[in-house]
């Protein structure tokens, strides 16, 4: 009996041994979700921060919309334009630091002897920008070579800083001199690695700025706001402008329609003139804020900008 009993035993396992072989089973289960995890990781690039070399690819044609064009600094000969794009407009400059507004610990009379503790615009609480801690850009004021307002872009509006291989959103936060252009808070120059020192740093070429039209924030101040809103925007622009070309190519005309945004079309285009608008003629209506602004801005910015051109330690 014992060793029948054994035997049942064993002829027992073994009939019980199909049984457990199934409990694998789950397993196969388990392996594909390393993979399905990875299949959004593969698509981030379609979807995640847009690179600065695709912003300089979706920018590399201007159509000027400026009457004219800009000094980089006092005294300099006037050879940026503004360009326009359909949700944007844009310009390629230098970089002059903006440290105006509060007064910090980098951003005082004694870092900037040219220091203002006024900007054109103010946070939605009424108080003065932080320019060692807000990126922001500064517009020319409003004046017959171009008219910033006429095309949705002012105080508030969001804006992308290209420089190298490097992106920065930011908001319009100031006002500047009527002919010159390329300018942006001490916190913008720092995120791009551009050296910050109002008296001694900036960068005396190679920074695009991108304005996004109608992208005004109500709290200028809120920086996840306004990267988030420009990240958007830039997405925008960059898929925008590769279903154009994709458009043109499939159409065999990408050279005839290219050369349509160049600015070198027709005689008003080559002095810089926009084809058919005026809106950019008016001058900035007295009392404004602009106006006030640029004229504190002139007067305050003319001289330093002469004077970090003609002989500073400044970073080439």
């Amino acid at each position: 009996m014992r060793a029948k009993s054994l035997t049942l035993v064993a002829a027992s396992s073994v009939l019980l041994a199909p049984t457990t072989l199934p409990a694998p089973a789950p397993a196969p289960t388990v392996s594909p979700r390393p993979r399905q995890e990875s299949a959004p990781a593969a698509r981030s690039d379609d979807t995640g921060p847009v690179r600065a070399a695709d912003l300089l690819a979706a920018v590399r044609q201007c159509r000027p919309i400026s009457r004219g064009r800009y000094r980089l600094d006092a005294g300099a000969p006037p050879t940026v334009p503004v360009c326009g794009l359909d949700d944007a407009v844009f310009w390629k400059a230098d970089m002059d630091i903006d440290c105006d507004g509060r007064p910090t610990a980098r951003c005082n009379h004694r870092t900037d002897p040219h220091f203002s503790p006024a900007t054109a615009y103010r946070q939605s609480d009424g108080r003065r920008l932080d320019a060692e801690r807000l990126p922001y850009v500064v517009l020319p004021a409003a004046s017959r070579i171009w008219d910033h307002r006429a095309h949705g872009v002012g105080g508030g509006s969001v804006a992308a800083i290209v420089y190298r291989d490097r992106v920065e959103y930011a908001v319009v936060g100031d006002i500047g001199p009527r002919e010159i252009i390329g300018e942006a808070s001490y916190a913008a120059a720092r995120n791009l690695g551009i050296p910050a020192h109002p008296s001694t740093g900036g960068v005396s070429s190679g920074v695009t700025y991108i304005v996004f039209k109608n992208s005004r924030l109500d709290a200028i101040e809120d920086r996840a706001a306004a990267v988030a809103l420009g990240e958007r925007l830039a997405r925008r622009l960059v898929d925008g402008q590769a279903a154009r070309e994709s458009d043109e190519a499939a159409r065999g005309d990408d050279g005839a329609t290219r050369g349509s945004d160049e600015p070198a079309r027709g005689p008003a285009q080559e002095k810089g003139e926009p084809a058919g608008e005026s809106r950019g003629t008016g001058e900035p209506a007295q009392g404004n804020g602009d106006s006030v602004r640029e004229s504190d801005g002139t007067a305050r910015k003319d001289g330093p900008t002469a004077r970090k051109r003609d002989g500073t330690a400044r970073e080439r």
